[in-house]
């Protein structure tokens, strides 16, 4: 006779509540703020505050939006929002790809403490920076224009963006460059024919990773910009008055200013989620 050590077999019902029902309630844990913000963006403003309110509005509107696009500059702001991010994405993209192909290429004096000091960027706050920034900025004449929030954002992205591509590079193997360098390429013409199309998920991860740190940056944007070159998140931040609080506008607000970074990642998640493999990884 044989002992069953191992106990009874799970049922199915049973393998699917010890499973799905964690990574269900840490879903809603997740989400619940965000869905809480869309609901309350769709509710009459005068039910906000009601004694008998509900999870789940009565009614459904869609005046919040209506009024946030036709009160207020949100619609401009969010172009100055997308105008900066793309610009930072262009900018970080071309010249953290050229250093980390340097990095990850090359062996030269110093190249060890250069990158020990691209990670320990990353460790400082931002705030530390803004005033030499504004200084410099202002010297430079290029307060609230587009390009001292670029070059703003380019500081604390670009660091840890380098480390991005240069592990992704390294996943590449050298005897291609090498093979391309025989064939008469130039360093940058391998670089730009032979290694970037094979790194193009990575390349993607960190354009996404430099646009959502510039799009949700709101520190430089308050001191760098004034009303002409308003972002989103300083935007959003207007709506909170010193003695109200418009939060249908607030709530709306926060939608809408989620919504692309949303939509963006739902696009190209799989080319993300390669990118992301691809840099763990050594070919």
């Amino acid at each position: 006779m044989s002992l069953n050590l191992a106990g009874p077999r799970p049922t199915p019902l049973r393998r699917a509540l010890t499973l799905h029902l964690p990574m269900a309630a840490i879903v809603l844990f997740a989400i619940g703020p965000y869905l809480w913000m869309l609901l309350t963006s769709l509710r009459v403003e005068s039910t906000l505050f009601a004694p008998n309110r509900t999870l789940w509005p009565a009614e459904l509107t869609p005046a919040n939006y209506l009024r946030l696009f036709t009160r207020t500059s949100f619609a401009i702001n969010l172009l100055h929002s997308v105008v900066v991010a793309l610009g930072t994405v262009v900018v970080g993209l071309a010249l953290s790809i050229t250093a980390a192909y340097a990095f990850s290429r090359y062996r030269f004096p110093g190249r060890r403490a250069l990158m020990l000091t691209f990670l320990l960027i990353n460790m400082f706050p931002l705030i530390l920076l803004i005033i030499p920034l504004f200084i410099t900025m202002r010297v430079l004449g290029i307060l609230d224009t587009h390009l001292a929030l670029i070059l703003a954002h380019s500081t604390f992205s670009i660091p840890f963006a380098t480390w991005m591509m240069t592990s992704y590079f390294d996943a590449i193997p050298r005897s291609l460059d090498e093979a391309a360098l025989v064939d008469g390429c130039t360093p940058i013409g391998a670089l730009l024919k032979v290694v970037l199309p094979l790194a193009l998920p990575g390349v993607i991860a960190t354009g996404i990773y430099i646009f959502i740190t510039s799009w949700n940056e709101y520190l430089y944007a308050s001191v760098l910009a004034g009303q002409d070159v308003r972002t989103l998140t300083v935007a959003v931040q207007t709506l909170i008055g010193e003695y109200e609080i418009a939060w249908g506008l607030l709530t709306a607000g926060g939608v809408v200013g989620a919504l692309p970074v949303t939509v963006l990642f739902l696009f190209i998640q799989k080319r993300l989620i390669a990118g992301m493999t691809q840099g763990a990884v050594k070919g």
